[in-house]
């Protein structure tokens, strides 16, 4: 029995470490779509964005705005392409800290109350995309192999 489960075992870590970079993949247009869907809400509004951060008492709100949603949206280029992934993963960590303590927090942790859920799911996936890079399906493999051709 013991040699059988060991056989499967093998045969499951096999076929996990030929797709181990769909994933990383997948996090990315994850990701991508939530920053895009949030950065042009930004955009759509900005004016009424800078209003809202200056009642949570945000320094310069409407430059915070402004960065927010070209943090967002760049983000959103940059991971669904796999470009610069671990770069842009940092400013986009800090806006979901941001949010987590200023807008989330005081709501518990469920989704559905405006908790923390999200935004901590959304820190999680770009943590391990700043630790694991952005995996063989991006450009910055691409740029990389170019490179290390040259």
């Amino acid at each position: 029995m013991k040699c059988k489960l060991n056989g499967v075992c093998k045969a499951i870590a096999n076929y996990t470490e030929s797709i181990r970079d769909l994933p990383l993949l997948l996090t990315r247009l994850v990701l991508a779509y939530g920053f895009w869907t949030s950065g042009m809400m930004k955009w759509n509004d900005i004016n009424a964005i800078g209003d809202w951060f200056a009642t949570m008492n945000y320094p310069l709100p409407h430059f915070n705005a402004y960065m927010a949603g070209v943090t967002e949206v760049m983000g959103a280029i940059m991971l669904l392409l796999g470009l610069g992934t671990r770069l842009i993963s940092i400013p986009l960590m800090v806006i979901m800290i941001v949010a987590i303590t200023t807008v989330h927090m005081g709501n518990g942790f469920n989704a559905g109350d405006n908790g923390i859920e999200i935004a901590l799911y959304y820190f999680t996936m770009l943590f391990m995309l700043l630790v694991y890079g952005s995996g063989k399906f991006s450009v910055d493999t691409f740029v990389r192999k170019y490179f290390d051709k040259n």
